[in-house]
Order: structure tokens, then sequence, then C-alpha cells
């Protein structure tokens, strides 16, 4: 029954947020936006669309895409904003393509953001779990197993996501490697399974991120790690050398998180006030939860809800625009 109910949510998950980010097809466009594979980015996006085209007059359509995909159609020139670069998730590509190659340019303004390991407060204080290294204790492994094969379960993000090979990094770097099976899935997925643990009462850890509706849906904590040291971070990529995985640690919190926008590089020059706008931008994170509360959990249309938040916030808008 735990299964079926399970699957029924998880299809259903899926379905909203295909709803949300599928671009709309033969429109004639000038302006293309790049939309990520998770929900605050596909808000961005769709906020960004409903300005450019209510408040510039200019068209614009949406193509959906992993980040890393999202850069190479920016340095490419097919793709012209990049809503969410979260960093320090992203930093190899900004590297890549902001400094050294400079086809593609980082918006100053970020976004306080963070990361970590998340529970449900009731499954902290019920059992007792409240710090990663809880992970790696045999008791632990034996709470978050559903599938009775003898070690937990942990979602540590989606495929393509940057975040999610960070993890595994993490998980060895700890060592709850070897307690914990990791799960890398996508998001709807992941958020139907913690639905699922909420209304059974079940333990259950995961990957999390905020700003994120998951917050104001349900009672969360995050669990409690050695203050962030970039000292015991080394972080390479598969890109980097076959041997990653091996040659990195991350035995600390994640450092301080932003998300900054970005754009390729001269498209200053094909729409200045478009990228006046993106310099300008500064939405905090509770309003991007509510917007991706709205899309998600709501299921509100993107672009009406982005109509009505820019009518309701006529003051933010404005200074977004101002020259």
């Amino acid at each position: 029954m735990r299964m079926r109910t399970l699957r029924r949510v998880a299809f259903a998950a899926v379905a909203i947020v295909a709803s949300v980010s599928a671009p709309v097809p033969g429109r004639a466009a000038d302006i293309v936006i790049g939309v990520a594979n998770w929900p605050s980015a596909i808000a961005t996006a769709h906020l960004l669309k409903a300005l450019v085209e209510t408040k510039l007059g200019k068209t614009a359509t949406l193509e959906e895409a992993s980040l890393p995909e999202l850069f190479a159609a920016a340095d490419a020139g097919t793709v012209d904003i990049l809503p969410e670069v979260w960093l320090p998730n992203y930093r190899a590509q900004v590297r890549s393509y902001v400094d050294k190659e400079h086809s593609v340019v980082l918006a100053p303004r970020g976004i306080p953001a963070r990361q970590g390991l998340c529970t449900t407060k009731v499954a902290a204080e019920e059992y007792d779990l409240h710090s990663v290294e809880d992970l790696t204790k045999p008791e632990t492994a034996g709470l978050l197993d559903t599938d009775q094969d003898g070690r937990g379960e942990i979602w540590i993000g989606a495929d393509g996501w940057n975040s999610t090979n960070v993890e595994r990094i993490r998980a060895k770097s700890y060592g709850y490697d070897k307690t914990m099976t990791l799960i890398s899935a996508d998001e709807p997925v992941a958020m139907a399974g913690l639905d699922v643990a909420v209304a059974l009462g079940e333990p259950i850890v995961f990957y999390c991120y905020e700003p994120h509706h998951m917050f104001a849906l349900h009672d969360l904590v995050m669990l409690e790690e050695p203050p962030h040291d970039p000292t015991k971070w080394v972080i390479r990529t598969p890109e980097d050398t076959p041997d990653w995985l091996e040659q990195s640690t991350a035995a600390t919190a994640w450092p301080v998180s932003f998300i900054h926008t970005a754009y390729r590089s001269g498209f200053d020059d094909d729409a200045p006030e478009v990228v006046a706008l993106l310099s300008n931008l500064d939405l905090e994170a509770d309003a991007i939860s509510d917007m991706t509360y709205a899309l998600i959990v709501e299921r509100r249309d993107p672009d009406a809800y982005a109509a009505e938040w820019i009518e309701a916030n006529p003051d933010r808008v404005a200074r977004w625009l101002a020259e």
C-alpha cells in the first residue's frame, strides 16, 4: 500500500513540475531564458519572462535543461539568461565560462541561501537524530532502511546537479557512505517521498536547500555539522579527473551560499534594459519560497502567478526597472 501511494504522489508531482517548466512552443522570441530543473529556478524564470514581456515590451521563451547545459548554451549564444546560478555549487562552471572564457557574465547581487541535510522535527526529537555523525551509526541506518537491505537511504539530489556530487563527497568524508545508500533522483519524486514519510510519521533524511517551499510545507530541521572549514573542502569534479571522488574531501558544513543571475556575454549590448533589470534584481529568500509553494503545492499557473506577483509588488518592480 505504501509503495502504491508513493508512486501515485510521485507521478503527480512529476506532472506538476512538467506543466510548470515546459517551454511554450512555436512562439517567436528574442530573449531566451534558461530553466534549470528545480522549483525556485522555475519560479524565477517565469517571473523574469513576465517582467521582460509586460514591463520591457519584449518577447521571451523558456529553455529547459540542466544548469551545466545552460552554461554551455549561453557560451554558444543560444541562451541569454540563467536565472539561478548557485555558488559554490557551480563554481567550476563560473571559473570556466565567467572567469576564463568570459562568455558568461555573473550579476553581482546574490541572494543568501543555505544547504545541508534535513530531517523532520518529529524524527529528530523521537529518534534523537540531530547530527550528521548520527548517520554513521548502525541504529540510524536501521531507522532509515526502507528496503530491508541493512543500509539506510538518503536522497542526495537530482542527476545533473553539482550539489549531488558534493553530497557524495560529503558522505565519503563523514563516513556515512558505508551505512547509507545514496539516492539520486528527480526532486519531485524525493519530495513525494518526504510527504509520505511525514504523513506516516516515519524518519527520513535528505539533501535540502533554502529557499524552498518544503520549509513552509513541513516542520524541518537541518542536521548539525562542524562549521564550514575551507581547508577541509577540496572539491574535484568528473570533468577534472576520473578519480574525482577519491581526490575530494568535504567533512564540514556547506559554506554560506548565494544565488546569482547570469547572462551571456554581449547580451548587455543587445538588451541593456534587461541587463539593468538583472543587475537590480533583489528577490528575497521568502519571496522565492512563496513562489515555489504557489507553483508546486497550490498548482498555480506560473504565468498567471508571475503576473499577479508583479501587480502586488509595484515598488520593488519599479526599483528593478530603474536605470
